[in-house]
């Protein structure tokens, strides 16, 4: 691995699911292990890695389909795992006991340097108690995680332009979510400021942010009732069109359950 980069991989994005894995020649994090232990471990030799290799885990938010198998993990591997104060406080029970070592304060808005590669937390819309997302920082290179928000800010586009890389959350179709179906209540939910990005959501903000650094848009938490990887695809790659976005952006699928081959940053 060129030392002046990094490697990613988003190895399950989904309802059912999330789990985020960052390589450098110095350390290994797990960002959110929202699947059980074995299935981690299973994503992890997909792309011919061990879970031993581990350095750390962080955590966005309380949800079970991002903190599953945090507990596991985190007692096999004796980790360390990070999380803002709020949080902390609504996963404890969740995830079961952990030395006091291993437990972590992350801020929202903080900066955290993990051997050669910085890491920034910023909080994002969602309805959770303190949910917070990361941008990975090292040479120059960035990539950017946004998933589980119902809206991108203005404070928050501004953060995270042009980077070189992106998960960014394309959840769902509307008119899909509003034929399905999802009771009212769960609509409303996942349609309001707290919910979830719909893909016109997405490409718009997509189009704002992306520069001419931005080689790589990874779709995510795609809904599995109420979306199409072809649909959330295409609804981007007209946006980026009659926006005129980086003809040198290219747009890839993530899965529920198999992770995406290994790339570098």
């Amino acid at each position: 691995m060129d030392k002046r980069g990094f490697k990613v991989s988003i190895l399950a994005s989904g309802s059912s699911g999330n789990a985020l894995y960052i390589e450098t020649l110095k350390k290994r994090i797990l960002v959110d292990a929202g699947l059980t232990g074995k299935k981690i471990a299973s994503l992890f030799s997909e792309i011919n890695r061990d879970l031993s290799v581990l350095d750390a885990i962080l955590i966005t938010h309380e949800h079970s389909d991002h903190i599953k198998g945090v507990g596991v993990i985190a007692r096999k591997y004796q980790l360390d795992v990070y999380a803002n104060e709020a949080t902390w406080k609504v996963i404890e029970e969740k995830i079961g006991k952990l030395a006091s070592a291993q437990k972590h304060i992350f801020k929202m808005g903080e900066v955290k340097t993990f051997g050669d590669i910085d890491i920034e937390s910023f909080g994002v819309s969602h309805d959770a108690v303190s949910p917070q997302c990361y941008a990975f920082h090292k040479d120059g290179k960035t990539f950017v995680m946004l998933t589980d928000t119902g809206y991108v800010s203005e404070r928050i586009r501004e953060m995270i332009c042009n980077a070189d890389a992106y998960l960014m959350e394309s959840n769902h179709d509307v008119q899909m979510l509003r034929m399905g179906s999802y009771s009212w209540n769960l609509k409303q939910r996942i349609l309001s400021d707290k919910g979830h990005l719909s893909n016109e959501e997405a490409a718009l903000a997509l189009a704002d942010i992306l520069g001419a650094k931005t080689r790589r848009v990874y779709l995510g938490h795609l809904s599995q009732e109420n979306n199409l990887k072809e649909l959330a695809r295409m609804t981007v790659e007209s946006t980026f069109k009659e926006y005129e976005v980086n003809e040198k952006v290219k747009i890839y699928d993530t899965y529920a359950d198999r992770a995406t081959e290994i790339f570098e940053i």
